[in-house]
């Protein structure tokens, strides 16, 4: 254990002393630092972040400034100063610069007001501890120290109108370095590096109301926090500064500099900060003589107040006290900026529930069974949380999880986030937005050849672009419909748009599939809640009694999930026989699943069967014709329905069809020259672990869409691949031959860079970690033996889990279940109040991460979860497993 002292100065008896009975609840305190706790930011007071457009510019004066601007006011105040990193210490130290100054400045003025100021050294480098206390340490390996170093003094003290006014001066060092060189530097050499986690979460600590003190609700409370550097210097990790702060999204206050340069430094300061989606609230600099203030507010164009201060005296004699009473007026200027933009940004956080109930659309959502307080406010994202406004005893901002992808969409980390706006910010300033019928610019060629070599590899030639998952299903039918009607000796012109006969062509797809909620991609829908007359008046669905409707033909496949452990099979009605072994239809791993040698089984031969007679059974004219197969291969199928007739456990929620029944399905289907649609716009790019789907059946399409995950989720884009045979059904001598249909933003520049870095981003194994290059597919991000307890919950029907998702169907009373349902809606608040952004599907409930999520914070997700199914069934009367029954 290391000796530590506490150093005191008192104005009433100015000497150093020991006061070792303060050291354990400085212990105590520190020790906190080091653990796990999601970052939050109070927002009864203003919180705010000095940054400076590089070093030397003056960003402890402001400080200061600020610190004496609220501290003087004629009601008691408190101001904590928090500098989280310096070097140079202790022979510098900006928390002691405030400290003096904040301190001199009152002992001039004799304000009637009592200020306590306290300063505090909490950790340091070896060299800084050797520096502090003068002494050698015994069995010193490196690293950092508990410093627990602290002085403080009062002053003041008069009493107006018998109320004697008290006010406080916190300042705190966090992590300090012996060497003033960056930050970086300074840990290298000095072996003692403080890992960004364990920075923020020391952070986190400082941002309540001062060491062992609860404070008095009526006090005007202010926290600054200053950075080191520059807006891009390198934190003691290496970070960069913007982005190691970039959890907390503080509003800035950004020390721009007046000297010769100053102007471009400034700007690019400022602007690097915009980029990370920081609010900046004013730029001040010191007047150097070069009226660097004109072109800064001309390029600003008055978004942000532009405040100069006074010349700063040269003479280091000088104490600069004079200069602070100088500058006193635009001190209270950017003082008040800075409280208008906190009351401004906490009343527009408090109307919006409100607001958006009253004039948003939402989609999927019945505005009556949603009460302004249950609308979730989202202040920011940044990777894979939201930062989300919440008012319990305080307002406050606190991170949740997005478990739901941000609807199947979202997959940077916060590294890969920053990228991809700092490329479509390049994108943008390069091309706009440009024409794409019979150009050629970068991104989209850059694009599509990453397209045909990653999830077309193998089949693909041609690339289509458009704006999202459903127009890219459309154009995959249309392509569909022409390479069947080139195949089958359809096209037989008589002038340049008709052909002799009427033919009617059907689409064979799959029961509870979904592809989207354009017109023509629901007609590709087995009926369901979204097909109904009190959705969609003209869904043609002419056949009740059949798994046949005007424009398609349904199959009732076989799906896949977990139960007890095990992987089990629940299949329609047309599957069932005695026949099978229970070998054909239990797993114990999801490989025996995806395995080829299961194509020699019982149950192979009975798929076949099976798919042989529906389609002998679709009453087929001269001109009526299935003219694709449209499945989501490997897809935990959505059925968000009510069924009519489906056998499927008539309830709903996320299965998995088995990708047995899907090969066999494509293999008949080839045999009859039928044109074969993947649609992978939810499954591609790593969402099932592997980039496409398409290797989990271990068989190839004609035509493949593909979105969401693609561009990184930032930005609507899609892309339908097609093969060269498809695409030359489209060729002709006139253009009617050609696929009229296309979209404004058709390859836009932004939606293909992004998509440009997200798919090289997600495949690369140097910047995710999740990668295994040699076999070409993401490690196991759930825990298997979390699945496999949650799976053999009594208050757990089924369970799927594979890739970035994991989806759980709770066990339900009667007809509690379905997308209707409000079964887990309890669970779901729950979860939310734990960090987890969670929508249910009815009954089902489902946790989705990104391709670039830790397996730890999975794990940490599912232990969430399991833990909240455990107290949820315990409040709700548990009902039977309907295998139980």
């Amino acid at each position: 254990m290391l000796p530590i002292s506490i150093f005191f100065n008192r104005s009433h008896h100015n000497h150093h002393r020991y006061f070792c009975n303060f050291l354990p609840y400085l212990r105590k305190y520190i020790s906190t630092c080091s653990q796990s706790e999601p970052i939050e930011v109070n927002l009864s007071h203003p919180i705010y972040m000095i940054w400076g457009s590089n070093t030397g510019v003056g960003k402890t004066l402001v400080s200061t400034g600020l610190a004496n601007s609220v501290l003087s006011n004629t009601n008691s105040s408190q101001f904590n100063y928090i500098k989280p990193v310096q070097t140079g210490f202790p022979v510098d130290s900006d928390s002691r610069f405030v400290y003096n100054k904040v301190l001199e400045c009152f002992t001039r003025k004799k304000l009637p007001i009592t200020l306590f100021a306290e300063n505090h050294a909490v950790r340091g480098s070896v060299s800084v501890a050797k520096e502090l206390f003068g002494f050698e340490f015994e069995n010193c390996d490196g690293g950092l120290r508990d410093l627990c170093w602290y002085e403080e003094k009062r002053i003041g003290g008069d009493v107006e109108g018998g109320r004697n006014l008290t006010s406080k001066l916190v300042c705190k060092m966090l992590y300090g370095w012996k060497e003033a060189i960056s930050p970086h530097l300074a840990a290298e050499r000095e072996t003692a590096v403080a890992e960004d986690s364990l920075l923020l979460q020391s952070l986190q600590k400082c941002l309540g109301y001062g060491v062992g003190e609860e404070v008095d609700i009526g006090k005007d409370l202010w926290t600054v926090i200053e950075t080191a550097g520059g807006v891009a210097s390198p934190g003691p990790s290496g970070t960069l500064q913007c982005d190691l702060y970039r959890p907390f999204r503080l509003p800035v206050v950004l020390v721009g500099d007046g000297r010769l340069g100053g102007i471009s430094g400034t700007i690019s300061a400022y602007e690097s900060l915009k980029l990370r989606g920081y609010d900046i609230v004013a730029v001040i600099f010191e007047d150097s003589g070069l009226v660097n203030e004109v072109p800064l507010i001309t390029y600003l164009q008055n978004r942000v107040p532009v405040l100069v201060l006074p010349s700063v005296p040269q003479d280091e004699s000088n104490n600069l006290i004079e200069w602070f009473d100088e500058s006193q007026d635009v001190f209270h200027s950017l003082k008040e900026t800075m409280l208008d933009a906190h009351q401004q940004r906490v009343c527009r956080l408090q109307e919006m529930p409100k607001k958006a109930r009253d004039i948003f659309w939402w989609p999927f959502t019945q505005h009556n069974l949603v009460p302004e307080e249950t609308v979730t406010v989202i202040d920011s994202r940044l990777g894979e949380n939201f930062a989300v406004h919440k008012v319990r005893k305080c307002e406050y901002i606190t991170q949740q999880f997005d478990a739901c992808a941000s609807w199947w969409t979202q997959g940077p980390d916060a590294t890969l986030q920053i990228e991809l706006a700092r490329e479509m910010g390049y994108a943008t300033a390069r091309y706009g937005h440009v024409m794409f019928p019979e150009n050629a610019y970068e991104p989209a060629l850059r694009c599509a050849e990453l397209l045909l070599e990653g999830v077309g590899r193998g089949w693909a030639s041609r690339t289509y672009f458009s704006d999202n998952g459903s127009t890219a299903i459309e154009i995959a039918l249309k392509m569909a419909f022409r390479k069947f009607s080139y195949d089958h000796g359809v096209l037989k012109f008589q002038d340049e748009n008709a052909v002799e006969k009427f033919f009617e062509f059907k689409v064979l797809a799959l029961s509870g599939s979904y592809h989207g909620d354009t017109l023509g991609a629901m007609e590709v829908q087995a009926p369901s809640s979204y097909t109904g007359f009190l959705q969609q008046p003209w869904y043609a669905f002419s056949v009740p009694s059949t798994k046949e409707g005007a424009f398609g033909l349904f199959l009732d496949p076989p799906t896949i999930f977990m139960s007890n452990g095990c992987w089990n099979f629940s299949l329609p009605k047309g599957l069932q026989s005695k026949k099978l072994k229970p070998e054909d239809t239990a797993f114990s791993s999801q490989s025996e699943l995806f395995s080829q040698s299961r194509e020699s089984s019982d149950l192979a031969q009975s798929y076949s069967t099976y798919i042989s007679q529906q389609l002998l059974l679709f009453s087929e004219s001269e001109f009526s014709h299935l003219g694709a197969l449209i499945i989501e291969p490997g897809k935990m199928i959505l059925l968000w329905l009510i069924h009519f007739h489906l056998i499927i456990h008539a309830a709903g929620g996320m299965h998995m069809v088995d990708p047995l029944f899907q090969r066999l399905l494509v293999k008949e289907c080839r045999s009859r020259k039928i044109p074969v649609i993947f649609d992978e716009v939810f499954t591609g790019f790593w969402r099932l672990g592997v980039e496409s789907a398409a290797e989990l059946l271990g068989c190839l399409p004609d035509i493949a869409c593909f979105g969401k995950l693609m561009s990184g989720g930032v930005i609507p884009l899609a892309a339908t691949l097609a093969t060269e045979s498809v695409f030359d059904a489209f060729k002709g001598d006139t253009k009617l031959m050609a696929l009229l249909h296309g979209h404004s933003y058709s390859a836009h520049a932004m939606g293909c860079t992004a998509a440009t870095k997200a798919i090289q981003w997600f495949k690369d194994p140097v910047r995710n970690q999740n990668i295994k290059a040699e076999e070409k597919k993401l490690r196991e991000l759930w825990d298997a033996k979390l699945v496999y307890e949650i799976s053999s919950h009594p208050a757990v029907e089924r369970v799927v889990a594979l890739g970035t998702l994991v989806a759980i169907e709770l066990c339900t009373e009667g007809g509690d279940a379905g997308y209707g349902s409000v079964y887990a809606s309890s669970l779901v608040r729950k979860l939310r109040e734990d960090g987890v952004y969670m929508r249910p599907l009815g009954n089902v409930v489902y946790l989705m991460c990104g391709p670039c999520t830790s397996p730890d914070v999975c794990s940490q997700l599912l232990s969430k979860l399991h833990r909240e199914i455990d107290e949820f069934s315990q409040i709700r009367a548990k009902p039977l497993r309907s295998c139980e029954l």
